[in-house]
């Protein structure tokens, strides 16, 4: 019966969200455990970690190009490929030099020092335009600076995001960053995102990601990102 429908149908949904929230709580505790291995590494083991991982990224841009015009119906692959290179060599090389973890600058008559210290798990959302692409800058942003992070995905680019961060992890944890450093969530949820948001494990939300966007504007003004 159409009562019995609407029952199972809740119920499917139920599950869906629960096994969503598990997981959000599950990626957040092994992101937060990586994120202190990163916390220690050098700035010169995050830089060859953000370039392995660029370079395995750039690899796969045609094939996460077509994913996602074929999963989101959005754009088209020719621009997609651009753009996913665009995020990953040439936001690279912006980095390079970067300095972004321990004293970055003395101000000796100031009595003055700056430093770089990661803020530890952040916690971001993925849009469906141009998803591939900011999954690799966000990442790369992330672990340059020495933060793990935990993506979640639009429900309608989904497999594509999923596939992405997968290339991400696996480039990272074969140059040497914690396995978990790099999470996305397999399913969409709101809920699960805020459990990423506001969980009790030491987790920022997407203002966290703003900011270290922010930093790389301020720091390479020239430098334009896509998404």
């Amino acid at each position: 019966s159409k009562h019995l429908y609407c029952q199972r149908r809740e119920k499917v949904e139920l599950d869906k969200d629960l096994q969503a929230r598990q997981q959000a709580r599950e990626l957040a505790r092994q992101a937060e455990q990586a994120q202190k291995t990163l916390a220690q590494m050098p700035q010169e083991k995050l830089n060859a970690i953000v370039q392995a991982v660029a370079d395995a990224f750039a690899k796969a841009a045609p094939e996460l190009a077509e994913l996602a015009v074929r999963e989101t119906g959005f754009g088209n692959a020719e621009d997609k490929i651009i753009k996913n290179r665009f995020a990953s060599m040439q936001l690279a090389e912006a980095l390079r030099g970067m300095k972004t973890v321990g004293i970055l600058r003395e101000i000796p008559e100031k009595k003055l020092w700056e430093i770089g210290v990661p803020v530890g798990v952040i916690a971001a959302i993925v849009p469906s335009t141009n998803p591939t692409s900011t999954i690799c800058y966000k990442a790369l942003i992330a672990i340059k600076s020495g933060n793990a992070i935990v993506f979640s995905p639009h429900p309608k680019a989904a497999d594509c995001t999923l596939r992405a961060a997968r290339i991400l992890a696996a480039a990272a944890e074969k140059a040497g960053a914690p396995a978990g450093c790099i999470g996305c969530l397999s399913m969409a949820s709101m809920a699960a995102l805020i459990i990423l948001s506001v969980g009790s494990v030491s987790t920022y939300d997407l203002l966290s990601s703003l900011r270290a966007e922010l930093c790389i504007s301020v720091h390479c003004p020239s430098l334009k990102l896509f998404d």
